[in-house]
């Protein structure tokens, strides 16, 4: 072969194109983000800026919600795409990738066209309190009665300010003002909050996630057990959800349920989520979870665990999914994992507002936020997940608008939102939102832990305690387990514990989300009646009147309990019992119609 030495080079260039090939496909197709770019106040032709991993350079199918986008709707720069959709000729839905028959994660896209901007590094700065705040980007709450989008392009105009958001259904108009520091900003914020038609403005401090590095009270009481979610009857509940809703005798028809989840992302390399990817059909065909999100690079982060508790697979990996755990027998839940953008509170609500225009009956908030200067029951001061006065008001403002509008336009809606975990008071307006908000659409959720009584039934008000780090006081409705597992990337692997009132919050979510797919008619004031009935207790009797800041909810009342005055759950705190919640709502399906 003398000619050998002339196709080395050749042969050489193509084992290292075929080697950087499968280096490239052996990188998982993932959607690692999606958000609304090109003109945001146009809701008629609405563009969406995706980035991705794992593209290879021929074919590429962009599919939402199953269908195809047509190649003309799509531009392709590396791992970068640029989706354009008409509002008019497609629906929000899941969007994912499909290439060479590999599907990536779906992440829902929304047409309901709220949206904020996050600011960049350079566009934010520390102020005296050395909280990181943005510089040229505020949100104006316009009075309900104005048109909010001319309003703010007359104000932008008059300020030499930009319009560059808006969550119009609240009359939320997002501008760019001509600052270059807090000095400036400070002086436009003020002239601009004594506008007639303005009625607050919001400043973004920060992000808004759970910080679930709180202050360690009480270090013995935060070690969880292995059986933590045994003392919300779990395994009962969905037991039981299986054995009624298809029973022979009297079959319950169940009713979708689709639910918002306020995090940034999940990593669909674990275990627990693996079988998540594109439409993830189930091989018997019956209804089945469906979770959708963003890509994460870690397992074991917020948004991961919160979503897990809901939607992780059973016996695979580090967590498990309670309605997950109702396939076969439920309607097919979706569990939508949404954020918006990086911009903070504003950007949950935005996002919260996307969601319940596209259907979403209960959204989980894992989330909140503390005043500068708030002290916990000891009377320390907080230090984490802290805003500044300023900043406080205009989310203060923010929020009323979001539930005054929900209660308007979506009275079935309910938000279920953690207690938090400064060891301070949920209730009270100057030490934290949104867990103060007084309103039957808002549930608030504290963290209880096994106790050291190991020789108590699980209905035993001593089997649990309540978990020192947990908010408390009349504010909370009831309690949930405060501890789970991470994810994991192994199957069969146990993930380290994750602490927390971030993580009762989706043991509420998620049997709320059971109850109201037996019984589409419940509201919210008859959701937690229904939660408060069922409850087990925890704690001792205080008579209505909490001693040391001791009371971890709201007292069991007589109306709670058949009005039976002697009933010894009358004054203790509310603890989740999901087995008997589900069966509550099964017997009101006859007293509700």
């Amino acid at each position: 072969m003398p000619h050998l030495h002339l196709l080395r080079p050749a042969l050489a260039g193509l084992l290292l194109a075929s080697a950087s090939f499968t280096a490239l496909a052996a990188e998982p197709l993932r959607l690692m983000h999606l958000q609304r770019c090109g003109d945001l106040l146009d809701n008629r032709t609405q563009q969406f800026c995706l980035s991705a991993q794992g593209v290879q350079r021929d074919s590429l199918r962009v599919l939402l919600d199953g269908q195809a986008l047509p190649d003309a709707a799509i531009e392709r720069d590396g791992q970068q795409l640029r989706v354009h959709l008409s509002a008019t000729a497609q629906q929000s839905g899941p969007i994912w990738l499909e290439q060479h028959g590999q599907p990536s994660n779906p992440v829902w896209l929304s047409l309901k066209g709220s949206h904020v901007l996050a600011a960049k590094p350079s566009e934010v700065a520390k102020n005296m309190d050395g909280l990181t705040t943005y510089v040229d980007l505020v949100s104006l709450i316009i009075e309900e009665d104005a048109d909010g989008l001319t309003v703010a392009r007359q104000l932008a105009q008059k300020y030499h300010a930009e319009v560059v958001g808006a969550i119009a259904p609240l009359n939320v108009y997002q501008l760019r003002l001509p600052a270059d520091n807090l000095i400036e900003r400070d002086a436009l914020v003020l002239r601009l909050g004594s506008e007639v038609s303005v009625d607050a403005v919001v400043i973004e401090e920060s992000s808004a996630e759970e910080n679930e590095a709180t202050q360690r009270v009480n270090p013995p009481l935060e070690a969880p057990s292995g059986d933590e979610w045994a003392a919300n009857r779990f395994l009962d509940a969905v037991n039981y959800y299986q054995r009624r809703i298809p029973s022979k005798t009297s079959p319950i028809v169940t009713t979708p349920v689709r639910i918002g989840v306020i995090e940034r992302d999940v990593d669909f390399d674990a275990a627990d989520f693996q079988d998540y990817l594109g439409a993830a059909t189930r091989a018997d065909g019956k209804p089945h979870t469906r979770l959708y999100a963003r890509d994460a690079k870690r397992p074991d982060g917020h948004g991961s665990t919160v979503a897990g508790i809901l939607a992780a697979r059973w016996d695979t990996g580090g967590n498990t999914g309670f309605l997950r755990g109702l396939d076969g027998a439920g309607p097919g839940f979706e569990v939508i994992v949404e954020r918006n953008s990086d911009a903070g509170i504003t950007a949950n609500i935005a996002a919260s507002v996307n969601l319940v225009e596209d259907g979403v009956r209960v959204l989980n908030w894992s989330w909140g936020i503390h005043r500068i200067g708030a002290k916990n029951i000891r009377g320390d001061e907080i230090d984490s997940l802290v805003r500044s006065g300023l900043a406080m008001s205009g989310y203060e403002e923010l929020l009323e608008e979001f539930f005054l509008w929900l209660r308007r336009e979506h009275p079935e809606v309910v938000v279920v939102n953690s207690a938090g975990n400064g060891a301070s008071f949920s209730g009270a307006d100057e030490y934290r939102l949104p867990s103060s908000f007084v309103t039957d659409q808002l549930l608030v959720v504290g963290g209880h832990q096994r106790s050291e009584r190991q020789d108590v039934a699980v209905d035993d008000p001593a089997y649990v305690v309540k978990r020192s780090s947990s908010n408390s006081d009349t504010r909370v409705d009831i309690t949930a387990a405060a501890c789970a597992h991470a994810s994991t990337l192994r199957a069969d692997e146990q993930g380290a514990a994750h602490c927390g009132t971030s993580y009762a919050t989706p043991m509420v979510t998620g049997i709320v989300a059971g109850l109201i797919s037996i019984n589409p008619e419940l509201h919210p004031d008859q959701l937690r009646m229904l939660l408060r009935r069922s409850a087990m207790t925890l704690g001792e009797e205080f008579d209505f009147e909490p001693t040391d800041a001791e009371d971890l909810t709201a007292p069991i009342l007589p109306s709670e309990r058949n009005f039976d005055l002697n009933n010894p759950d009358i004054g203790r705190s509310a603890r989740l019992d999901m087995q008997k919640a589900l069966d509550l709502a099964v017997k009101s399906r006859d007293r509700v119609r």
